[in-house]
């Protein structure tokens, strides 16, 4: 009697990521929209970031290893499409997929040695990998070293990923990238390698004495961060047209995979895109609006949400949002009950 409720439960959760999908692809149908420049701005960023914190949730929430060292691997994943189009004069496409592939691979290399530390020494531990790989390429010469890499007027369209009149085809391009992320996501939930992943976060010990390879487990489910992470610096650049960095390789840009997630509600689906649609709203208007006052006021906004949220529910906006969801839930079911009852 159990499963089929679960499985009724999958299917709306399924339909209600469908809807949110078909309506966010006609977001730039509104002319309103589509006008104001600075608002399709912060949709793309809301996009960017919620799929950023999606690919960090795979090893941090679901499986409960805290990395600060993501920004490493969305830097790669930037410089490889940046290195292809300015340094090589391709599109950016050969780019993606070095870069996906190099961030995967420098995410096991890291990660096999650090793993074997446990809790926030794991965590300094990414944060050290962070400031050698910036370091690293600021005096690397050939990705461009402290100046980076600033992009060449070529072709718009979907070859070269890029766009100069609208940011109709980055809005879309930032979309697709939502729905692969989040599709993954969502598809590990229910899979084997999901489950696995969740009993190494809930115990490592006790998933090992049930025949789970949790470093296996672990070092899989950081190369698919890592990958996607990557994914999300291609896109990234694409944006910007330039890389150094500073943009990229960053502690800042490493506390925002984080903090989107923890605001958001880590180990949850929808944690993600939550976190994204209150910080970078937050963060891009504070900063339009405040920007004279000095740099890092829309931070220090942040940081006092983040406080007041993670006080009051530990699961984050998610972790509220399932609670007022249950408030309204207890009145129908009283009714129901006293209903069946009676009769």
């Amino acid at each position: 009697m159990v499963t089929p409720m679960h499985h009724g439960a999958l299917k709306r959760k399924d339909l209600f990521w469908l809807a949110l999908v078909a309506l966010m692809a006609l977001v730039p149908a509104v002319s309103a929209i589509t006008a104001n420049s600075f608002l399709m701005h912060v949709l793309i960023l809301i996009l960017l970031f919620a799929s950023m914190a999606q690919a960090w949730n795979i090893i941090g929430g679901y499986g409960g290893q805290t990395s600060f060292g993501h920004s490493v691997f969305f830097g790669i994943g930037a410089y490889g499409a940046g290195m292809a189009v300015v340094t090589y004069g391709l599109s950016p496409w050969p780019g993606i997929g070095v870069g996906m592939l190099a961030a995967a691979t420098v995410a096991v290399l890291i990660s096999y040695p650090c793993f074997k530390l446990s809790g926030h020494y794991f965590a300094i531990a990414t944060f050290a990998v962070v400031e050698i790989f910036n370091r690293m390429f600021l005096v690397w010469y050939w990705v461009g070293g402290a100046l980076g890499l600033d992009y060449p007027m070529v072709e718009e369209g979907f070859k070269n990923l890029m766009w100069y009149d609208s940011k109709t085809g980055y809005y879309y391009c930032a979309l697709v990238l939502f729905v692969l992320i989040f599709g993954i996501v969502r598809f590990l939930e229910g899979h084997r390698f999901g489950y696995y992943l969740r009993a190494v976060r809930e115990g490592q010990e006790t998933a090992e004495s049930l025949g789970v390879n949790s470093t296996a487990v672990k070092l899989t489910a950081m190369a698919l961060s890592a990958a996607l992470a990557g994914l999300c610096g291609a896109f990234f650049v694409q944006y910007n047209l330039r890389v150094d960095p500073g943009m990229v390789m960053s502690l800042d840009m490493s506390m925002k995979f984080v903090l989107v997630t923890i605001l958001g509600g880590a180990g949850t689906l929808a944690g993600p895109l939550l976190g994204a649609a209150v910080l970078i709203p937050l963060q891009e208007y504070t900063r339009a609006l405040w920007g004279g006052l000095g740099g890092g006021v829309d931070l220090i906004v942040f940081g006092v949400l983040i406080i007041v949220i993670v006080v009051k529910q530990p699961a984050g906006i998610s972790g509220i949002v399932r609670d007022i969801a249950k408030r309204f839930r207890r009145p129908a079911d009283a009714k129901g009950g006293t209903s069946v009852g009676t009769a």
